[in-house]
C-alpha cells in the first residue's frame, strides 16, 4: 500500500519545464520541421556506421527537444524516469529499433509537411527515443 502512495506522489511531481505549447508549435513550424529532418538523417547515418552509434543514439534521444523544444521529463527530485532493463533495450534496438526508427521518422516528417498532419508529426517526433531504444523521455 505504501508503494502505491509513493508511485502516486512521484507521478504528481513529474514535470517538464519548457516553453509553452505556442512557442513549441512556432518553433516546429519555422525551425523544428527542417532541423529535425536534417538531425534525423545525420543521427540515423551515425547509427548505421556502428562507430557513430553512441552519438547517433544520443541525437535520437534529443529528437523531441530539437523538434518542439520539449525537455526531458524530470521527477521532483531531479531524476529521470526508470528505464527498461538495458539488455531488453539492446536486443530491441538490434532487432527492431534501428530500422523501425528510420521508417517512423520518415512518416513523421511526411505528416509534418502537411498542415493537418502537424499534430501527428509532433506526437511521432516526441516518441522517437521510445521507438528507437525503448528509452522513456
Amino acid at each position: 500500500m505504501a508503494g502505491d502512495e509513493t508511485r502516486i506522489e512521484i507521478t504528481q511531481q513529474a514535470t517538464r519545464k519548457g516553453p509553452n505549447w505556442v512557442i513549441g508549435l512556432l518553433w516546429f513550424i519555422f525551425v523544428g520541421s527542417w532541423l529535425s529532418a536534417l538531425w534525423s538523417i545525420v543521427a540515423w547515418a551515425l547509427i548505421v556506421s556502428i562507430v557513430g552509434l553512441p552519438l547517433g543514439l544520443v541525437m535520437l534521444n534529443r529528437m523531441p527537444q530539437i523538434t518542439t523544444l520539449r525537455p526531458p521529463l524530470e521527477l521532483g527530485n531531479g531524476e529521470r524516469p526508470a528505464q527498461p532493463f538495458w539488455l531488453w533495450r539492446t536486443l530491441y534496438f538490434l532487432l527492431v529499433g534501428w530500422w523501425f526508427s528510420f521508417i517512423w521518422m520518415t512518416v513523421a516528417w511526411a505528416f509534418g509537411a502537411t498542415l493537418l498532419g502537424i499534430p501527428v508529426a509532433i506526437w511521432m517526433w516526441n516518441r522517437v527515443p521510445r521507438v528507437t531504444t525503448l528509452v522513456r523521455y
